[in-house]
């Protein structure tokens, strides 16, 4: 009998649910900052992905704009991911042997941890939605490999153990 925290099932979830605030790299004061929709952009409908963007430091007060039009997603995980709007280094992001860890937010971090440390892992139907390729179908190979559970759950730990990531 598999108990129900070693079984993960797959929420359907894709990679752009996760895209409403980012946690980067602040370029000046190298602290975590986040990017998040403008207080003006739209909450609802297919042009949240496209709607002006802020990059906000706490730290040390920077605030930028961003409203281009671009959205460019990481591709792979051979070198470090940087945000799609304002191309600042991802704050939650670990170094393995394998590649580059990363999670826009804490919330997308720890549906990569839960996927990674469930010795059950079922995939969500496709016919009903069409949705095929979900966020955990994408995870590179040696992410979703059993093999490298410890090693990949060690870089998430180390990730939580960064300031600001909690």
């Amino acid at each position: 009998m598999v108990l129900s925290s070693d079984r993960f099932r797959d929420p359907r979830s894709t990679t752009y649910d996760f895209m409403d605030v980012i946690m980067v790299r602040c370029p000046v004061c190298d602290r975590a900052a986040r990017v998040a929709p403008a207080p003006d952009a739209p909450k609802h409908g297919a042009w949240v992905l496209f709607s002006p963007r802020r990059l906000v430091c706490h730290g040390c007060g920077l605030s930028r704009m961003g409203s281009e039009r671009v959205v460019a997603r990481p591709s792979g995980t051979a070198q470090a991911a940087t945000d799609p709007y304002f191309g600042m280094p991802l704050w939650l992001r670990a170094e393995t042997r394998h590649g580059w860890l990363w999670a826009y937010n804490p919330e997308h971090l720890d549906l990569i941890r839960r996927f990674v440390q469930a010795s059950l892992r079922e995939r969500a139907p496709w016919c009903d939605t069409g949705r095929k390729m979900t966020l955990v179908a994408r995870l590179p190979a040696w992410i979703q490999r059993a093999k490298n559970r410890e090693e990949i759950l060690r870089a998430i730990g180390r990730i939580h153990a960064s300031p600001a990531a909690a």
